[in-house]
């Protein structure tokens, strides 16, 4: 197999260009959901330690598997001397700075957020008003770049593909995607030859060369939530509308709507908006939680986005048509 998936090294793998000997060196976690229990065993059953409250650092160095066996993921991260998180509450980041990029073309540049979170701002002001936090692997389109007279702080100007507004984040924190990192995968096979298979009961995809599996990965297909019962389709369909970038939002935050700036590496199959997806709220897969799109790590939705057809340049927002690569949804 070319890759086994995205398990537990898939979880704290490096970005692109930062190896390290210690794979935990540097690694941090961020917390996802509102408040979570530390525990000082890898255990709901054990002793609470602390709360951590939402969008809190934590520095992970080590992993821990639950004695729980029933459980859809045993993975907990190790915080230090401290105690013990479990994982699916937590996005592990790390914050790496960049060298801003002072000539942005016209029609701007694909980047993506290379810190634990960042603010957007409606102006190139640390200031002025907060418009969206933006979270670690995100990608945003970059317009412009500004540097404030007072302080020499450089910002990118992002616009929002959603709403199209714009508004300004601080360079440093964003890296711009590369076109060697975005080359195609395997694309000497006929696409005709590619298909993904998502099994809804094992909480799966796999993607398939020549009916030989190549990629496999846990995810997190449509669930049970407050305000209602969420389904991924079952059937056939291709992935025919793809975006590296995109902002979704839909109902009331307070009754289990959303509102998502940045959604990176979108695949669309059906014109509801059911679509493949990087995931930055939650690193819970493996079991249902979504609102029936096929979540998957942000590094596992690159890979399949690459892998599949159509290919979508760099100097585009999206590619619409009638091809793609077949997909498969059973149970």
């Amino acid at each position: 197999m070319k890759l086994s998936g995205f398990g537990l090294a898939g979880l704290l793998a490096p970005p692109l260009n930062f190896l390290l000997n210690d794979p935990f060196t540097a690694q941090q976690g961020r917390i996802t959901t509102r408040m979570v229990w530390m525990f000082d065993r890898p255990s709901y059953e054990a002793l609470q330690v602390k709360i951590c409250q939402r969008d809190t650092l934590v520095n992970i160095t080590n992993t821990a598997i639950s004695n729980d066996e029933t459980s859809h993921n045993r993975v907990w991260y190790e915080i230090g001397q401290e105690g013990y998180l479990y994982s699916g509450n937590i996005q592990p980041v790390r914050t790496i700075l960049n060298l801003p990029r002072m000539d942005i073309p016209k029609e701007g540049l694909l980047a993506e957020i290379s810190v634990p979170y960042t603010d957007a701002h409606e102006a190139a002001d640390i200031t002025s008003k907060v418009a969206y936090r933006m979270y670690y692997e995100t990608t945003h389109w970059i317009k412009s770049v500004e540097t404030n007279p007072q302080d020499g702080q450089v910002w990118y100007q992002v616009r929002d593909d959603k709403w199209n507004n714009l508004y300004y984040a601080r360079a440093e924190h964003i890296r711009i995607i590369t076109a060697e990192e975005m080359a195609p995968i395997t694309p000497e096979i006929p696409a005709e030859n590619k298909k993904i298979i998502v099994r809804l009961n094992e909480q799966i995809v796999a993607a398939y060369e020549n009916d030989s599996p190549v990629f496999v990965t846990p995810v997190s297909t449509g669930g049970i939530l407050r305000v209602g019962t969420y389904t991924t389709p079952k059937g056939s369909f291709i992935t025919n509308y793809k975006r590296p970038s995109r902002h979704m939002a839909a109902g009331d935050i307070a009754a289990s709507g959303f509102d998502l700036p940045g959604v990176p590496w979108v695949q669309y199959i059906t014109k509801s908006g059911i679509s493949f997806h990087g995931t930055f709220w939650h690193n819970d897969f493996g079991r249902p939680r979504s609102h029936g799109c096929i979540n998957l790590s942000a590094q596992a939705a690159k890979w399949l986005y690459r892998w599949t057809s159509p290919d979508v340049s760099l100097a585009k927002e999206f590619s619409y048509g009638f091809t793609g690569t077949r997909v498969e949804i059973v149970v």
